[in-house]
């Protein structure tokens, strides 16, 4: 009885150590999530709070007392820019040259804002490069578009257009090859390129889907706003989902089995869910991995999505991530219709 139960329980590891996928999650994910995590959140120096002063008369003084303080980094922009990088998140606090008395806009739900507002105050009220200001005004402002779930919706979207063209591809295609339907349906009289069209074209009914998923939900729950056109959103949408369908048929094309096509699947989409800015904005990264984070197609889906939506950009602007998407298509379709096994 022991000699039996020893054999079935070394046969049970023996088996679970020849699946690439159980290895991969138990050994490989979280030295993987580590390393990428740890790079995204490493601890460094603190970088200087971004300031903006806008144009007026007394642009030009504030500014040159405000650079006297090593922890903020200012920039003169026109009022408008000035509000819309706030309102984005790309600079914490804006002042308001045009009066006599500078005024600050801060966002509070920003945490720098407090910071940079602090930074200011006491930058003003101890330079020697002109009147000292005891006290600067200062006004909240919050507008559509700055806030966290803003960021996070179009991320959402990229990643799951990319997670459903890669299984609702690979996964059914390796399961009719393991079943003999591929090739039963090869031996019919079907053209054999309705095939692909047939799952291409019920990849792209199913992203519509997706897609005003998305939009209504983030409408109605969270107020999510769109500044860009619904239209260009979908296109933008529709290309992200056909590039991911032809790396899943890629995939299916190098997966022997059924258990195999889920460990490949996690190999190709897992690097993009950490380095693409679903969850949070890929600069964390350090600049020697930019290059190949902006190569990535979920990369250029997500930031062209966020630029449409947050930011109005038109499908004109967006020309180089629609390029290389198409690149992205282009390249895995060819490798793949080339290499694909009907048996």
């Amino acid at each position: 009885m022991t000699g039996s139960l020893g054999q079935l329980i070394l046969m049970r590891l023996r088996m679970l150590f020849r699946m690439p996928e159980v290895l991969f999650w138990t050994f490989g994910f979280p030295i993987v999530t580590t390393l990428v995590l740890g790079l995204a959140f490493r601890t460094e120096a603190l970088k200087p709070v971004q300031v903006a002063v806008s144009d007026g008369p007394e642009a030009k003084a504030l500014v040159a007392r405000l650079e006297g303080v090593s922890e903020l980094q200012v920039q003169t922009l026109p009022e408008g820019d000035a509000r819309r990088r706030l309102a984005r998140g790309q600079v914490s606090l804006v002042l308001l040259s045009s009066n006599p008395e500078p005024e600050a806009l801060v966002d509070p739900s920003q945490p720098e804002g407090r910071t940079a507002r602090l930074l200011v105050t006491q930058a003003l009220s101890t330079s020697a490069q002109g009147p000292r200001i005891e006290a600067v005004k200062t006004t909240p402002v919050s507008e559509p578009g700055n806030r966290y779930i803003d960021f996070l919706v179009p991320g959402l979207l990229g990643m799951s257009l990319m997670s459903s063209s890669l299984w609702a591809l690979a996964s059914p295609l390796v399961a009719m090859r393991g079943g003999k339907l591929l090739k039963r349906l090869a031996a019919t009289p079907m053209r054999r390129s309705h095939f692909f069209i047939s799952f291409l074209t019920g990849r792209l009914l199913f992203a519509l889907l997706e897609v005003a998923f998305f939009c209504v939900f983030a409408r109605l729950l969270f107020r999510v706003p769109m500044f860009g056109s619904y239209v260009a959103f979908t296109v933008m949408s529709l290309v992200g989902a056909v590039s991911f369908a032809g790396l899943g048929l890629l995939v299916a094309t190098r997966a022997s089995s059924e258990e195999a096509v889920g460990g490949l699947i996690n190999l190709v989409s897992m690097p993009m869910l950490f380095l693409s800015g679903v969850f949070f904005s890929s600069e964390n990264f350090p600049g020697w991995l930019q290059p190949f984070i902006r190569a990535l197609p979920l990369t250029m889906l997500n930031d062209s999505l966020r630029a449409i939506m947050l930011e109005g950009t038109g499908l004109a602007a967006l020309g180089l991530p629609l390029a290389l998407l198409a690149v992205w298509t282009v390249v895995p379709l060819v490798m793949a219709l080339k290499w694909f096994r009907w048996v």
